[in-house]
């Protein structure tokens, strides 16, 4: 099977790469935008023609688009979200090679949902940034070309390779600093918020699945369990070996507050200590009030839970790393840094 994988350097590609890679029935190739793609294209610039003439030579039985952006302007997030998607969908209509699409979207496509609830992909989406605006209407775009195409919707990767701009990312630097430095307290805000974690590794699976399968359509990607971002974070001290206290600062009107056996809460508006937003970076309250913003940066509020028995009924997929193994990992990447 010939695989055309884009965005082989991204978060997500490189683990797809890799697993994609290990089946000796596949023959994969890299396009992007890197030195180290098999071929150099951008997708956010470069013409459908362009794309169909490579497409014609390749003759790929699938092509997986792992390609994107996450932290941009609203412009920049629409052209290598959105138009770039309309770019690979013109170029399979155009083309005679009949390739499959599997297409990487995001939980954040959804939008804010209610606590204790388990968002299923019939759910109306209403995404709460431009983000998620961006990656649905690529979605949008897949759905209505006709092509042979699913798109998997993949909620709050974990494991190893985590940007270190994400929540989960900052969080662990926030505590690499602390022990490289010898704080005992650790002063975190932001930690509110619940997400549905999945490993990197098992969206990888899902999308060697997708890639060998019929489905169709969107097919959530998670775990099916929501965790609050504070128990994370006293997961992460467990498996670094942080003795030092974690004190919660406050957190916005609206965002649950009460913290676990174990995690001290704390409203702090003092400098002392070491002090991590980890959603969202905290005004400082001797300035002008900031405009009010989700302390998560997706756009998805409070919570947000996959359901994912779509994904076990129709690609026969299971998540098999918990997120104690994902935050181990996360953990060793940035220890290697002290």
């Amino acid at each position: 099977m010939r695989v055309l994988l884009i965005g082989a350097n991204g978060y997500i590609g490189r683990f797809v790469a890799d697993r994609l890679l290990a089946d000796p029935a596949v023959q994969l190739t890299a396009l992007g935008r890197g030195d180290d793609a098999d071929v150099r294209f951008d997708l956010s610039t470069g013409s459908p023609g362009a794309l169909t003439r490579f497409l014609d030579a390749v003759h790929p039985g699938v092509v997986v688009n792992c390609a994107g952006a996450t932290r941009a302007g609203a412009r920049e997030l629409t052209r290598h979200n959105t138009v770039a998607v309309a770019t690979v969908c013109e170029a399979l209509r155009r083309s005679g090679c009949g390739a499959r699409l599997v297409q990487i979207g995001c939980g954040a496509e959804y939008g804010p949902s209610q606590p204790g609830s388990s968002t299923a992909e019939d759910a109306v989406p209403r995404p709460g940034g431009p983000y998620g605006v961006s990656k649905l209407a690529a979605t949008e775009l897949v759905l209505g070309s006709g092509l042979d195409a699913v798109v998997l919707r993949v909620f709050s990767p974990a494991g190893p390779g985590t940007p270190a701009g994400s929540p989960l990312g900052r969080l662990a630097e926030a505590m690499r600093r602390a022990m490289q430095s010898g704080d005992g307290e650790l002063k975190l805000g932001g930690l509110g918020v619940q997400r549905d974690f999945v490993d990197v590794r098992d969206v990888a699976r899902a999308v060697h699945a997708a890639s060998l399968s019929a489905a169709q359509g969107v097919i959530n990607i998670g775990s099916g369990r929501a965790v609050r971002l504070r128990d994370a974070a006293a997961v992460l001290a467990r498996v670094a070996g942080y003795g030092g206290a974690l004190h919660e600062l406050d957190t916005p009107s609206g965002y649950p507050s009460a913290a676990p056996t174990g995690l001290h809460h704390r409203a702090d508006h003092g400098q002392g200590g070491l002090r991590a937003a980890i959603g969202h970076p905290r005004p400082d309250p001797d300035l002008a009030p900031s405009p009010a913003a989700y302390p998560y940066p997706d756009g998805c509020g409070s919570w947000q839970q996959a359901d994912v028995r779509t994904a076990r009924d129709r690609l026969g997929w299971r998540p098999r790393i918990n997120l104690e193994e994902s935050l181990a990992d996360i953990w060793m990447e940035a220890a290697c840094r002290i």
